[in-house]
């Protein structure tokens, strides 16, 4: 099975509690894909690990504070483009594949809560 990279973002996504009205926020990666019957999918991660939608009752994560689960809303998004881009977009060939920018595989992963939290409403 192939699959189309329709659309790749960041996003932001706000939780507060209705229960102990605990405000916060976590950042996903979200790709939009095809599949080979024409179908189009979300499929979202976080630290590099695949989640349910935090849209969704399922990805709803827990509340911080009192473990309660809630739904949440977009609050920012970043497209990120896809490959190749438009013409002249800058872009470097690879010619070593193996030795090719080696740190990246030890860097530390970017934790998807390692941003300020929204102001409390």
């Amino acid at each position: 099975m192939s699959t189309l990279i329709t659309e790749l973002a960041l996003e932001r996504v706000e939780f507060t509690c209705g229960h102990c009205w605990h405000q916060w926020s976590t950042d996903y990666d979200v790709q939009h894909y095809r599949d080979d019957d024409g179908r189009d999918w979300e499929y979202f991660s976080r630290d590099g690990t695949p989640v349910d939608s935090p849209y969704t009752p399922e990805g709803a994560p827990p509340c911080p504070e009192c473990g309660r689960h809630w739904v949440g809303h977009l609050l920012a998004r970043r497209l990120i483009p896809t490959p190749p881009g438009l013409h002249g977009t800058p872009r470097e060939p690879i010619v070593d594949v193996a030795g090719h920018r080696p740190d990246r595989h030890g860097a530390p992963p970017l934790d998807s809560q390692a941003h300020p939290q929204p102001p409390g409403r």
